[in-house]
């Protein structure tokens, strides 16, 4: 049993696919910081200075206010809850970047492997005068004996 989980566990495309999983994981945030560190800020100073981490839709606030038993109005820090849309658009960019790198990645390597496939077999090499003599005598003295 240890001995079929080495051989599934280090065939090479399992590696391969291992490799290809972690360069994908650094690549992704790669584009992220891509986008949001050079595609965004140009954005939003175009869009009037708008930050899209920043833009949300507040359903409750962080400091809510309250009455108790007594009528009296207090406030009190609660978590704020709310959409964040801009964050939603950040990250919508940032996988249609990596969405499309991805394709092109892809379809550059679907046409190596056909163009490599649609090579032809080359010729075998013509033999040299002194082979053509060597196996010129070899049918002479197979027709002899």
């Amino acid at each position: 049993m240890i001995k079929e989980f080495k051989e599934f566990a280090f065939k090479g495309n399992l590696v391969d696919m291992a490799v290809g999983f972690i360069l994908g994981g650094g690549f992704a945030t790669v584009v992220k910081s891509f986008v949001d560190n050079v595609i965004m800020p140009p954005l939003g100073a175009a869009l009037a200075n708008v930050d899209f981490s920043n833009m949300k839709y507040v359903i409750q606030s962080s400091v809510a206010e309250q009455k108790n038993e007594a009528g009296e109005v207090t406030t009190a820090a609660v978590a704020e809850v709310a959409l964040n849309y801009g964050q939603f658009v950040q990250d919508f960019i940032s996988f249609t970047i990596l969405a499309f790198v991805v394709f092109i990645v892809v379809k550059k390597v679907i046409e190596g492997m056909k163009r490599e496939e649609a090579k032809p077999e080359p010729a075998p090499p013509e033999p040299t005068a002194e082979e053509a003599l060597l196996t010129e005598i070899r049918d002479l003295l197979k027709t002899k004996a």
